[in-house]
């Protein structure tokens, strides 16, 4: 399904040239997603035409080297772009906050010739990323053939995989404990999506399973391995390896409140416009927008956001203070930021829960309409909250404060 505004995506203006820029161009972004939003959720067919936009208007290459063509900005504008799209739609917030993800992977594993060398492919190209990484499944069977590795095996979960050009695969070497990373083009015969993904929020992620069937990769590819004297590859650890979680879970906390913060204002402009005020109160208004009890709820709901906005800025920053250093980080910085991320985490999905759920006290009745759409920020925060168990990070919080203790580096942590 095409609309006005996504194939008109080419009439975007010359790049922007600033952090505030790109910001600004995210906001054009969602303000066209916006306009039928609602429809194309309803409709969970592939977003070929959404990713496309992105493409057109140069956020798929945010943190690409400006040297081949990006834009050369930090974490701090990239989720704060996420956050902005969100607001237009949360699906493709997170679509482009997972491209982000798998784009940096490079930096945080691979050696300095395959950072270059994925930097320079992605960028230049205007590639788009998804991934096969999960690790509540079984992992990947990798056999080693000669000068290449052959994956195997499935994903239950594979966002953005049917609209990607590159994939992020993980798997195990058989036989050992080693764990490989690799960048590979999507349209192959040996990787085969199965288009399974309807459920009950964030749509229009391809989030499905897929099938990983013979996957060749050279040696020279696995991210992070050096050859070494006597021919084999080794994986060469750096500290920088365990920020991927982090930047994973903090990429999550800003589409929450991009969500969140699309759903308060579609409520506002509703309530503004329709929504009718009750004639029956001891002081009757003429304007909804004029009730006391609408507008401290209106107060109630903003305090929170921008309380939980600040957290997550408060924790960009942490992360942009180690991409400083990365080499150099320590473990107790590592632990603290993972903290903050936490927190930043927790207070976003129960803000965006509440938003989600409070904004039909602030609209009325006929707001339940399915027209108007407001059950899918809900929708979207409550499916994509259940990613891992929101406990746990209080827990950390809680070790943090009580404790002194800072998370160990998991595949969650």
């Amino acid at each position: 399904m095409t609309t006005e505004a996504v194939r008109n995506a080419a009439e975007f203006g010359a790049a922007p040239t600033t952090p505030e820029g790109w910001i600004d161009r995210a906001r054009e972004v969602a303000t066209r997603l916006s306009v039928d939003a609602v429809a194309r959720d309803r409709a969970n067919q592939v977003p070929t035409y959404e990713v496309n936009l992105l493409k057109q208007s140069g956020l798929v290459t945010l943190l690409g080297p400006v040297e081949h063509g990006g834009a050369g900005q930090d974490w701090t504008t990239a989720l704060r772009v996420v956050r902005a799209v969100a607001a237009g739609d949360g699906s493709i917030g997170q679509l482009l906050g997972y491209h982000y993800l798998w784009a940096w992977a490079a930096r945080l594993v691979g050696t300095p010739e395959q950072i270059a060398a994925v930097e320079q492919l992605y960028t230049e190209n205007n590639f788009f990323f998804g991934g096969a990484v999960n690790p509540r499944d079984d992992d990947l069977v990798i056999e080693v053939d000669g000068d290449e590795l052959v994956f195997t095996g499935r994903k239950s979960f594979s966002t953005g995989g049917r609209i990607s050009d590159l994939t992020v695969l993980e798997g195990v070497i058989e036989g050992t404990a080693k764990h490989v990373f690799a960048i590979v083009p999507t349209q192959q015969e040996a990787i085969v999506f199965a288009g399974d993904w309807d459920n009950l929020g964030q749509r229009l992620t391809e989030s499905g399973a897929v099938e990983i069937n013979g996957v060749r990769v050279p040696w020279e590819s696995a991210a992070g391995y050096v050859r070494q004297g006597d021919g084999a590859y080794e994986f060469v650890p750096r500290v920088y390896n365990t920020l991927n979680v982090p930047i994973i879970q903090l990429v999550f906390t800003n589409f929450y409140l991009g969500i969140a913060e699309g759903a308060l204002a579609t409520a506002a402009t509703y309530t503004r416009d329709t929504t009718r005020a009750w004639p029956y109160a001891a002081d009757v208004k003429e304007k909804a927008s004029e009730e006391f009890y609408i507008q401290e709820a209106y107060g109630d709901l903003t305090s929170k956001l921008w309380a939980a906005q600040a957290l997550a800025e408060r924790a960009a920053g942490l992360i942009e203070a180690i991409n400083a250093h990365a080499d150099e980080v320590t473990e107790q910085e590592r632990g603290e930021a993972a903290v903050v991320i936490a927190a930043a985490k927790q207070v976003a999905i129960d803000v965006g829960l509440e938003i989600g759920t409070r904004v039909y006290d602030l609209t009325g009745a006929r707001a339940t309409s399915n027209k108007v759409g407001l059950d899918i920020a809900w929708r979207n925060i409550r499916t994509h909250s259940l990613h891992d168990p929101v406990a746990h990070k209080r827990a950390e919080v809680g070790r943090y404060a009580l404790l002194g203790e800072i998370p160990a580096p998991t595949w969650y942590t």
